[in-house]
């Protein structure tokens, strides 16, 4: 499952390193090109609201097969894209497409003892976030060589492979709440209100989450106006380097186990507000930027788990309702930091855009303070 994750997360990531060379096929701007990260994220958003709580009412194996051959049709409709406006909206329906991941997570968690959820959770997790940052490693390698519309087409053909091997290896789970779809949905509402603890660790995953996206969509525009003007390998090069962030996936899981508090979460927020700091002054360097993407990758992801391992203990007959809620919160802010990043980029560069994560990190900081008087 956390290969499964990793492989299926990449979909939304594979275009990043790329988007000079896209920039070119279509003769487009800067900002204009800003909106692929954007609506990626978006479509995600709404495939996480509108598909992800049926796994909750459906058998879920079997919605997993579904989805992971409709988002091999979509990267096609990406691969062929003739102008910008048809690869936003194939990017965008991609977004809604790749939601396995976000199906596998409770998938496991449901597997899962109870004593230890979060270290099963950080395991297949770090599966997701290494392919996150891999995608962009294998991107900039594969778009150097055969074009960025191969490494599209090679995304489609390893989804189709892995539908396959879903469909062979995962076993059936039974149906935990037989829902209408209307009430399901429904539903989503009520756990808002209900669950103070879903609030907060949702809007903390959104702020995070938002600083992230800013450095990773705009850091092939930066490395392309560095005097040396790097290209989409360099790019992907980060990815790797990311990795080594990726390790605390498993290690926070089993810390929240242990602890079940937030400390975790102030420690991961303040190391991802160092790092726009490092970045801010570091990133006109292939050595600065190296360091600030460890430290970003170590404090989002070490956030992350730490999230959803509370988010997760809170109603185990309502998982993936309860992950819908976290995970649309999550990449509606991932949408905003995107967009933000890349506006500031246009408007005030790469300072803009450290600005730009550091302030999302500084109010995830504040909203935990707030919330620390008033613990649920």
């Amino acid at each position: 499952m956390a290969a499964a994750a990793g492989l299926s997360v990449a979909n939304l990531y594979y275009h990043q390193p790329l988007l000079g060379d896209i920039g070119r096929t279509f003769q487009s701007s800067d900002r204009a090109l800003g909106f692929i990260p954007t609506v990626s994220q978006v479509g995600y958003a709404l495939g996480l609201l509108l598909i992800v709580p049926l796994g909750d009412s459906l058998e879920r194996r079997r919605i997993i097969v579904i989805m992971s051959t409709l988002v091999s049709l979509a990267l096609v409709g990406v691969a062929v894209a003739p102008s910008l406006p048809w690869m936003v909206a194939a990017s965008g329906l991609a977004g809604v497409t790749t939601v396995v991941p976000q199906l596998l997570v409770p998938f496991a968690a449901n597997l899962a003892p109870a004593a230890s959820r979060g270290r099963v959770v950080g395991t297949v997790m770090s599966g997701l976030l290494i392919g996150i940052l891999l995608s962009r490693t294998a991107s900039g390698f594969l778009g150097v060589r055969f074009g960025w519309r191969a490494m599209f087409w090679i995304a489609a053909a390893l989804r189709l492979l892995l539908t396959v091997v879903l469909r062979l290896t995962l076993p059936r789970q039974p149906v935990s709440a037989s829902l209408p779809y209307p009430a399901l949905l429904r539903s989503l509402g009520t756990l808002v209100r209900e669950e103070p603890v879903l609030r907060l660790h949702s809007l903390l995953g959104a702020l995070t989450f938002g600083g992230f996206s800013a450095f990773w969509a705009t850091l092939a525009l930066h490395l392309q106006a560095m005097p040396q003007h790097y290209g989409p390998q360099v790019a992907g090069l980060f990815g790797v380097v990311g990795v080594a962030g990726a390790v605390a996936a498993p290690l926070a899981g089993r810390y929240a186990d242990a602890r079940g508090d937030r400390r975790v979460n102030a420690l991961s927020i303040g190391i991802l507000l160092m790092s726009f700091a490092v970045l801010g002054v570091g990133g006109q360097s292939l050595w600065g930027l190296a360091l600030g993407v460890v430290l970003l990758d170590l404090g989002a992801q070490a956030n992350h788990i730490s999230n959803q391992a509370r988010v997760y203990a809170l109603r185990p007959e309502a998982r993936n309702r309860l992950n819908t809620v976290y995970m649309v919160t999550y990449f509606a802010g991932g949408a905003s930091g995107a967009w933000l990043g890349s506006m500031a980029w246009s408007h005030w560069g790469w300072r803009g855009v450290c600005a730009v994560g550091g302030a999302m990190a500084l109010a995830g900081l504040v909203a935990l303070g707030v919330a620390g008087s008033r613990r649920p």
